[in-house]
């Protein structure tokens, strides 16, 4: 078993950060073990995730915020194809492959940055967007990390966030969080989205269109964006973070139907 120890901040503050409305998470530390289990590309395959011996959910336990940014757990690494993700049905929401059509499902082509979820978010299939018009995929909010080291299935890390781009699948919202890890050698200089143009040109035209097309090998339709397919600004992306941090409150609260999700 493949064993991966990360410490991060937990929470210890109730005080808003920056007026957001999200908890503040400051010195106190844990550690977070990742642990793969089976065989890679089979359906047993999975990475379940305990802290100090004791089992949780990257979902629903490893806090969102630390320090100024925030923890990311890592789904698919860049430059792969196994489309990995939370389970949020299954107990303890460890990482497994998606299956569809009792296939496991990947991309017909590598990702080309690392891809994942913030954890303690969730896009709420029931609220209707008021400028997008589409309503949440009942899912984590879902970002990409755009740093230059491949990193690990199943690990944590502190990441910047950039910006944001509102994309449409399937007749629902699912927005994309651009982000960097802060270790990344690039960290120090990006902090909203014209620095991505300016010192990794490209990127997001590539993220956009990467993400557009990536489902029409299976005969699907192109994806498309909200805002006239611009990448939003950091401020936006925090905005998003928020949103959905709250409606992952109301739904760990039980303010809201759970439905097959594990939310203990």
């Amino acid at each position: 078993m493949l064993r991966l120890l990360f410490l991060l901040s937990a929470m210890l503050s109730v005080s808003a950060f920056r007026g957001l409305g999200l908890t503040r998470f400051t010195a106190k530390r844990f550690a977070v073990t990742s642990t793969a289990i089976g065989e890679r590309g089979t359906k047993d395959y999975r990475i379940s995730f305990t802290d100090n011996g004791k089992n949780i959910s990257p979902w629903h336990d490893i806090p969102l915020r630390n320090g100024d940014h925030f923890n990311i757990v890592i789904e698919i690494p860049k430059n792969t194809k196994a489309k990995l993700e939370i389970s949020t049905k299954t107990e303890s929401n460890p990482i497994k492959q998606d299956i569809k059509d009792g296939k496991l499902r990947d991309y017909h082509g590598p990702i080309y940055w690392n891809y994942g979820a913030f954890p303690q978010t969730w896009e709420d299939p029931n609220v209707l967007h008021p400028e997008v018009g589409f309503k949440g995929d009942n899912d984590p909010l879902d970002l990409v990390e755009i740093g230059s080291t491949v990193l690990e299935a199943g690990s944590v890390h502190k990441a910047k966030v950039l910006g944001v781009l509102a994309m449409i699948d399937d007749g629902e919202l699912d927005w994309k969080v651009i982000t960097v890890r802060t270790e990344d050698p690039l960290a120090a200089v990006l902090n909203d989205v014209p620095d991505i143009e300016k010192h990794m040109p490209g990127t997001i035209s590539g993220l956009r269109e990467w993400f557009r097309w990536y489902k029409t090998p299976d005969n699907k339709p192109l994806n498309k964006f909200g805002y006239k397919e611009a990448a939003l600004s950091r401020k936006a992306a925090l905005e998003v973070i928020e949103e959905t941090h709250h409606y992952w409150k109301d739904l760990r609260a039980g303010k809201t139907k759970a439905d097959k999700l594990w939310v203990k």
